[in-house]
């Protein structure tokens, strides 16, 4: 029975520290603002616009958000589904922007002590 408890405790801890870092990214791109995106992102990291995929350093992948969020202002962003895969996470949601909705997909993996987006997909 400890074992059990236990595991259960485990379970909703980690899938606490998955919704809090899907959350802060979420309140992120929920203000348009690329610098406090750029947080939770990679040293490398997939942007793919428009049907463009291309993998930028961390500082180039701030520039192209802004330019996306500049070009695009953001309206808003709700989450509308998370997972997880052997040690990798993902987040589906809708962007809402001046320009129209982007369904976003969020790809990330737990490097050392913390999740960092590898990847980012913004689909009109």
């Amino acid at each position: 029975m400890k074992k059990y408890l236990l595991f259960l405790c485990l379970c909703i801890v980690l899938s606490s520290f998955i919704t809090i870092s899907f959350t802060q990214i979420a309140s992120a791109l929920k203000s348009g603002d690329a610098s406090q995106v750029s947080k939770y992102l990679d040293n490398t990291v997939e942007i793919t616009l428009r049907e463009s995929t291309k993998s930028y350093s961390k500082n180039q992948a701030q520039l192209v958000l802004s330019q996306f969020f500049s070009n695009n202002p953001v309206k808003d962003f709700k989450l509308i589904h998370e997972s997880e895969n052997e040690g990798s996470q993902y987040c589906i949601g809708n962007l809402t922007t001046a320009n129209g909705v982007f369904r976003t997909t969020i790809y990330m993996k737990q490097k050392g002590d913390k999740q960092l987006v590898q990847e980012m997909r913004f689909e009109k």
